[in-house]
């Protein structure tokens, strides 16, 4: 396993691609999160809403991103970061997380980060600051 010290603005941390999006992840989010919101869970509810089906939790997708610095939890942590969603995530969807450094100063890197769906959909962006110890 390489490191996030050897990384060179520019390169990235190896990609994530996620299981397909199921129902029971969407359950067990909502109990976590507390975020009960029918849209996330409930077909009919989604459609009632006006969407196709029902969607991921944003905060969802964004979670999943601190699993492309998890092999890296020796060497430091998410300090901070900062997201935008684009688009939506639904069932069955197959997520790629992606990381690249976009700068280093001392110990603090920065990555621009994104989650893509299975067509090569943007449906998150933000920035990340992985501080090292």
């Amino acid at each position: 396993m390489s490191t996030l010290t050897q990384l060179q603005v520019g390169e990235s941390v190896k990609e994530i691609q996620l299981d397909p999006v199921s129902r029971m992840d969407l359950i067990k989010y909502s109990g976590a999160s507390g975020d009960f919101n029918p849209i996330h869970t409930i077909d009919d509810e989604a459609k009632n809403a006006g969407l196709p089906g029902i969607i991921a939790h944003g905060m969802w997708t964004m979670g999943n991103l601190a699993k492309l610095f998890t092999a890296y939890y020796e060497e430091g942590f998410m300090k901070d970061y900062s997201i935008r969603f684009k688009g939506m995530v639904f069932l069955n969807d197959v997520i790629t997380l992606k990381a690249t450094l976009k700068e280093r100063q001392d110990k603090n890197l920065r990555f621009t980060v994104q989650a893509v769906n299975q067509q090569g959909n943007e449906v998150l962006k933000g920035e990340v600051l992985y501080q090292q110890y």
